[in-house]
């Protein structure tokens, strides 16, 4: 069993339906409304449990109600929570998620995963250093992300740095990171002002750009490839980013070849399409190989 730490973000998704959205100024009629777990992290977590590895999630929740309620469903999906921590000074994070025309609109608030702080993250220390992969992502601090790309540099442990919500990042953390999973808007401005196929042959078998119902583009030193996604039909496209990114970085922690772990984490992103709430179709570890 490979042991990936995963250091982000965990939220309460507020997630209402409808059969468009409004306006500017418009009020409309939703379809329905429900709360589910959610954030970047904590659905990377789960969702690398349920292939089968061995998950650490650093972490923080806020001392209420949404707090209890992620803790509660880490412990029902087996990752482990010993670096996840309630904070007293701020309301766990939430994600406001509008369903509609076939896709998803988000808000994000932070609260308590503004408190992942490099201080925190280095309590960790010992997890972080004996895993196999270590994912982040960017709905925690900026500096954050530095300090965790410079440890998993310092340590020689592969970090998997899926750059979402979209910002600039430094030519010294891209360097570091082992790989880059942005979608074509992120991948933008990770790269401004370059060509896309440009930044693909300038990071070769790093810079891994998901391109939605096409697939997933990277260049293997050699020319682009194209790795094309599986067709399903969708139900809620909410969680597909993250769950391709636990499936890309359990298969790469198991040794799998580039290629191979580009389509075992296609068919778990369209898998986990097919049921609503992010975490809601996250596949297990049967359910993709049988579907491969």
């Amino acid at each position: 069993m490979v042991k990936v730490t995963v250091i982000g973000s965990s939220s309460i998704d507020l997630v209402v339906t409808a059969e468009r959205r409004p306006d500017k100024g418009e009020t409309i009629l939703g379809e329905s409304f429900k709360t589910v777990p959610g954030g970047k992290g904590a659905n990377q977590a789960v969702a690398a449990a349920r292939l089968g590895a061995e998950v650490f999630m650093v972490g923080c929740v806020g001392e209420d109600g949404f707090g209890k309620e992620i803790l509660d469903n880490f412990k029902e999906n087996g990752v482990l929570t010993d670096y996840v921590e309630p904070v007293t000074h701020s309301e766990s994070g939430t994600a406001h998620i509008t369903l509609a025309e076939g896709d998803n609109s988000i808000i994000v608030v932070k609260g308590a995963n503004n408190h992942v702080t490099p201080e925190f993250v280095g309590k960790a220390l010992d997890v972080i250093r004996t895993s196999d992969i270590v994912l982040i992502q960017q709905e925690i601090p900026e500096e954050t992300v530095e300090y965790v790309s410079e440890l998993c540099h310092a340590h020689h442990v592969p970090l998997l740095l899926n750059p979402a919500p979209s910002r600039p990042i430094s030519k010294d953390v891209i360097a570091k990171a082992a790989y880059l999973t942005p979608n074509e808007l992120e991948a933008a401005v990770l790269f401004q002002n370059k060509d896309i196929h440009e930044a693909l042959a300038e990071n070769p078998n790093k810079l891994f750009i998901t391109e939605g119902k096409n697939g997933v583009r990277y260049h293997d030193g050699e020319q682009e490839v194209l790795v094309p996604t599986y067709t399903v039909e969708a139900v809620d496209t909410t969680g597909a980013g993250d769950t391709f990114n636990a499936a890309f970085a359990v298969a790469l922690a198991e040794g799998q070849g580039l290629k191979e772990a580009v389509r075992f984490a296609n068919r778990a992103a369209s898998l986990s399409v097919t049921k609503f709430g992010a975490q809601g179709g996250m596949p297990t570890r049967t359910e993709v190989e049988g579907s491969l």
